[in-house]
């Protein structure tokens, strides 16, 4: 399987996945510093921000050790586009098995949204490199380690949608990977104090959920 080769180091960092839907191409590089600067190198550019591909290409340029990709992914043609733009990550709100066959031809990472373990094991068997769990509020932790019960062992899981630094601990416990955090972390409209003060607060989260 070839993916990045930062991808496990980042994991082994922090396993959180920054969600920058809305992010404008020209914040892109000092929202991605302050992020790097508080223990994130995972960046995720949903193509519904303006100028995704713009904001992908600047983060890839200046933070390549970081693992940079694109989220709400819905077409095999969109994954073409990330990866001419340098991004190696791709996100799906849903499993789309185009997709997750598009990523893994072109060596990308792929993580595709799933609600049901029937598409868990479907995206599985498509070669995804793990699984965003989404929504998240509708998948609470006890539902969650039902599915751990059952999913291969080491199963890359990132609940999505509803993330709060009180309620990790909890999807940890259940089997958890990480988590992809969004508004939560990032909205257009905050300041970049704001951004980093959100970020410092989940990586100390997710350091004391252990």
């Amino acid at each position: 399987m070839k993916t990045s080769p930062d991808f496990k180091h980042a994991l082994a960092q922090l396993p959180l996945i920054a969600i920058l839907r809305g992010i404008e191409p020209e914040q892109a590089l000092p929202i991605g510093q302050v992020l790097v600067d508080a223990g994130w190198c995972i960046l995720e550019v949903p193509l519904n921000s303006p100028k995704p591909l713009q904001s992908i290409a600047a983060l890839r340029a200046r933070l390549a050790h970081c693992v940079i990709g694109a989220g709400t992914v819905m077409d095999a043609q969109q994954v073409r586009d990330v990866h001419s733009a340098g991004g190696h990550l791709i996100v799906s709100p849903h499993f789309d098995p185009l997709v997750v066959a598009q990523a893994k031809r072109l060596g990308m990472l792929v993580l595709p949204g799933v609600a049901t373990p029937s598409e868990a094991f479907a995206a599985l068997r498509g070669q995804a490199d793990g699984l965003k769990i989404f929504p998240a509020e509708m998948i609470q932790p006890t539902v969650l380690k039902a599915w751990c019960a059952v999913l291969p062992p080491n199963t890359p899981l990132f609940p999505v949608g509803g993330i709060k630094p009180d309620n990790m601990a909890a999807y940890r416990q259940a089997g958890a990977t990480g988590f992809g955090i969004g508004s939560a972390l990032f909205k257009p409209g905050m300041s970049v104090a704001q951004i980093e003060q959100q970020a410092v607060r989940f990586q100390q989260a997710w350091a004391a959920s252990s």
